[in-house]
This record gives C-alpha cells, structure tokens and sequence, in this order.
C-alpha cells in the first residue's frame, strides 16, 4: 500500500474520530439541557407545592384545640366554637360512601377480570367507568340532586354519601382491575386443573394475591372523597348542630370549610384553616398507609 493511501486512511479515521467526539459533546448538551429543564419544572411545581402546604400548617395550627374536636360551628361573629359535628358528619359520610362503593367496586373489577374476556358487557362497564373517572364531581353532584334530593324534597347525609360513593366506585374498579391482570394466569391454569371452583379459586388465589393492591386502591379512594366539596353542596349541604340523621340534612367538612372561608368573619375564617389542615393531614395519612401497603407487599 503506498503511503498516499496510508495517509488517506490517516486522515479519514481521526476525521471520523473527531465527528464521533463532536456527536458526544452534542448528545452530552442537549442532555443537560433536558436534565436543566426537567429540573426547573419540578423546583417550579415544589415551590408552590411547599407554600402551600406552609400556609395550611402555618394558619390551620392557630386554630388547634380541643374546641375544635368537642364543640359545634359557632354562629356568625362569635368566638369560640369547633367543627365537631361537621367532623361527625364527614365520616359518616365517608363510611357509608365506602361501604357502598368498596363492594361494588371489587365485584365490578373482579367480574371484569375473572368472567367479562372481552365481552360487550365488560366493555360497556369500561366504557361507563371511563366517563365516570373523568365526569367532575359536581356533575355527579347534581345528577343526585335530580334523582334523590328533588324526589325526597329534601337535602340529606344519604344522598351526600350516594354521590360520593359514585366517584369512590369507578377508582376502585380501575384499581382492582389493574391488580387482578397482574396474578399470573398460571396461578389460574393451575387452581383449574386441580379441579378447584372458579368462585373458590378467585376467593383463594386471585385475591388473596392481590389484595395489599386493591387496599391501596381503595385507601386512595377514600383520600379522594374525603375533600369533595361539590357534590355534597347538592346533597347534604350543611347543618350548624349535631345529626346522626342521614335523612336530614347533614355537616361536613368540606362544605363547612367552603362556608367559613367565604365569610367575612375572622373566627369563622380560623376554623376554615383548622379544618383544612385536617382534611390535610388526613389525607397525608391515607397516603402513607397506602405506601406501607405497597412496600409490605
């Protein structure tokens, strides 16, 4: 080989070098560029983030006190009082809303899973619970308001807990869909060539895989219910004392809240920011729970 054309060879091999050197510093800027920008619109989203949760811890505190757990919402432009029976009303509300919605929800999940295969029911409650996920809440709000409220004539803790038991059901069908498809199919192939029933092997395999998944589901469903206000200011709307009576009208946080923050009385205003550090604070615990599930599992 003559020397032009090891010379040649040279040249093209360090010029190819170089290219490749070049690409690499290239690829390395718009790395950082995208690592840059990808970190400014998290510093973005935590600032407010962190001001809002210093806001809700700096102004809910003040109002802390046994008050607050033990007395009822005061009347306007007086001092004194708590949200004890807006706390009651909540977690009845609640707890009613999750017995109806927890059961539905399972069962609809596990129909989908275990028997629907693709059928035209199981894509019509797909379909259903599709709309139901997006649907904002004040629109499933005032559905209950035409079909239980207006019939009753009356606003009451029964229809506030239906209308949040309807947000609660679709979450809890998605979540324990998504778990039931991560249980192997030979878990199933397996059950069915001992000879064991479908209910038995759904109650024993599917399931019990599953659970710490579908706890966690329904955990954070219970989070997102918690500080619904819309829907309830169409059903149960609010009550200044104490009721164990679902078929009257009912208190809440939610709907307290919204009240005593839109007041122009200042005693009124402190009880919205203790009870919003507590819807907070409750939420963060649901939140953690469900981690732990998560972890555990």
């Amino acid at each position: 080989m003559s020397e032009r054309a090891i010379s040649m060879q040279r040249r093209s091999a360090s010029h190819a070098v170089a290219g490749r050197a070049a690409m690499q510093r290239r690829r390395q800027r718009r790395n950082a560029f995208a690592i840059g920008l990808s970190m400014a619109a998290m510093a973005f989203g935590l600032v407010w983030l962190i001001w809002i949760l210093f806001t809700v811890v700096r102004l809910g505190l003040g109002g802390m006190s046994l008050d607050l757990f033990t007395a009822m919402t005061p009347p306007p432009n007086t001092a004194g009082g708590g949200l004890a029976n807006a706390i009651a009303g909540s977690l009845m509300m609640v707890g009613l809303a999750t017995l109806i919605g927890a059961p539905v929800g399972i069962l609809a999940g596990i129909y989908l899973v275990e028997y629907g295969h693709g059928g035209r029911l199981a894509a019509t409650i797909r379909f259903i619970n599709d709309l139901l996920l997006s649907a904002p809440s004040i629109v499933i709000g005032l559905f209950v308001y035409a079909i239980v409220v207006r019939q009753m004539n009356s606003f009451s803790g029964f229809a506030g807990a239906l209308a949040l038991a309807l947000i609660e059901v679709p979450i809890v069908i998605r979540a324990t869909e998504n778990m039931l498809m991560l249980v192997p199919n030979a878990m199933r192939e397996a059950a069915a060539a001992l000879g064991v029933p479908k209910w038995r092997m759904i109650l024993a395999i599917t399931l019990r895989a599953s659970y710490a998944g579908i706890a966690t589901g329904l955990l954070l469903a219970v989070a997102r219910i918690a500080g619904e206000t819309a829907p309830l200011l169409f059903t149960s709307l609010s009550n200044q004392f104490f009721s164990a009576d679902m078929s009257k009208p009912m208190a809440n946080l939610p709907v307290t809240i919204f009240k005593f923050a839109m007041s122009p009385f200042v005693e009124w205003q402190q009880l919205a920011w203790a009870g919003v550090f507590l819807i907070t604070v409750g939420v963060l615990l649901l939140n953690i729970l469900a981690r732990a599930f998560i972890a555990k599992k």
